[in-house]
């Protein structure tokens, strides 16, 4: 049951929660690219987007690679997409995967039909 006491209190904690949901969720970002050198010491990687940009992104432990064995499996000239989360520190994959994985030839297995319309404002 609300009280006059609790409700200030539940709109607050609500406001609290998503004030903390939003930024993780927005931190996300999809990158297409072909991979042109891999650092095996600090394990990362460097793909070349299609407009010419360059971008670093780590891995950790809890990267997924689907149809890549491994960060191992990572090569020059191998086209990916990849999930990766912003930190003070750089970006680091979430998932990699080869481009084009959707069955579809497409190159955009993301749910949309192979449009691309579904891939959001944070899509490089």
């Amino acid at each position: 049951m609300l009280t006059r006491r609790t409700a200030p209190v539940l709109a607050i904690a609500a406001l609290a929660f998503a004030a903390v949901a939003l930024p993780a969720q927005a931190a996300l970002r999809h990158i297409d690219g072909t991979v042109v050198s891999k650092n095996a010491d600090d394990h990362s990687f460097r793909i070349e987007t299609q407009n010419g940009n360059r971008i670093r992104i780590k891995v950790s432990a809890s990267t997924r690679f689907e149809r890549i064995a491994g960060f191992g499996g990572l090569r020059k000239g191998l086209a990916v997409e990849v999930d990766a989360k912003s930190t003070p520190n750089g970006l680091v994959a979430t998932q990699v995967e080869t481009r084009g994985g959707g069955g579809d030839g497409s190159g955009d297995d993301h749910g949309s039909g192979g449009g691309g319309v579904d891939d959001g404002p944070n899509h490089t």
